[in-house]
């Protein structure tokens, strides 16, 4: 059987982060094109960027949900959707059969954290040769009323429930960075070590050490995950040399 390879895309890579949903529309249809070209199975997930953080934030939809900030509820998925579709639509009009799958609609949290989240249609589908395009999305949460739940904990989730072994985050930088350097290879030890910090833009999830952090809890569950640059999207699907870092539980190789 084929594995499905699971692929976030981040919102630095697809939006303008110091915009409000500058969505960018050739880089997507270069993405598009390098996935079309390799046809893994596969499930996408895309982070928020300018289309969703800028709303979280401005609604405080992470401190939970009050009297005033529920329409803020609407006013982000509704961001999301926007950038989902146009995700949606380069795929499409590259030859892709994907198809937006949306957070809100299946998943619950606790705490900021998921409790349930529904994932056998989307085995489902990638069985048919489907390609479902998840995103960062606003959810209710039992605890907080609502949350934000970020695309790399949802990678996390489903690279678990779908017995995933090959995990890639495409960023806007070459890996995780250090002094200007790629750091090659990152487990918990090293993790300690690093001076990582959050988004320079508005990113309520974050930011690289957000990433890190997914990654580590999907590192101890026994699967590696990739770290790189967009532009070697296609060498990472194709499963040949890509760089950037690898985030594993083994300190060795």
């Amino acid at each position: 059987m084929t594995e499905t390879v699971i692929l976030k895309l981040g919102g630095s890579v697809i939006t303008d982060k110091s915009g409000e949903c500058a969505i960018d529309n050739a880089r997507l249809r270069e993405i598009a094109g390098d996935i079309a070209r390799s046809a893994p199975k596969l499930v996408l997930v895309h982070g928020a960027g300018s289309c969703g953080h800028p709303e979280a934030r401005r609604y405080r939809i992470n401190d939970g949900l009050d009297t005033e900030n529920v329409p803020g509820v609407y006013h982000t998925h509704a961001a999301v959707l926007r950038l989902n579709a146009a995700v949606v639509g380069a795929l499409r009009d590259a030859g892709v059969e994907a198809i937006g799958i949306h957070p809100l609609d299946l998943a619950l949290a606790e705490g900021g954290r998921l409790a349930s989240f529904e994932t056998r249609h989307i085995a489902e589908m990638t069985g048919h040769g489907i390609v479902p395009v998840l995103h960062g999305d606003v959810v209710m949460d039992r605890l907080k009323g609502a949350c934000i739940v970020s695309g790399d904990q949802l990678v996390t989730r489903l690279a678990v429930a779908l017995g995933s072994r090959r995990v890639g985050l495409a960023t806007d930088v070459a890996g995780v960075l250090q002094n200007g350097s790629v750091v090659p290879r990152i487990d918990r030890s090293i993790a300690e070590t690093l001076e990582i910090g959050g988004s320079g833009n508005t990113d309520v999830t974050g930011g690289m050490r957000g990433k890190i952090r997914e990654l580590l809890a999907l590192a101890d569950a026994g699967t590696d995950s990739h770290i790189f640059h967009v532009s070697t999207v296609g060498r990472f699907l194709d499963g040949t040399e890509h760089g950037g870092t690898i985030v594993t539980r083994r300190g060795i190789p």
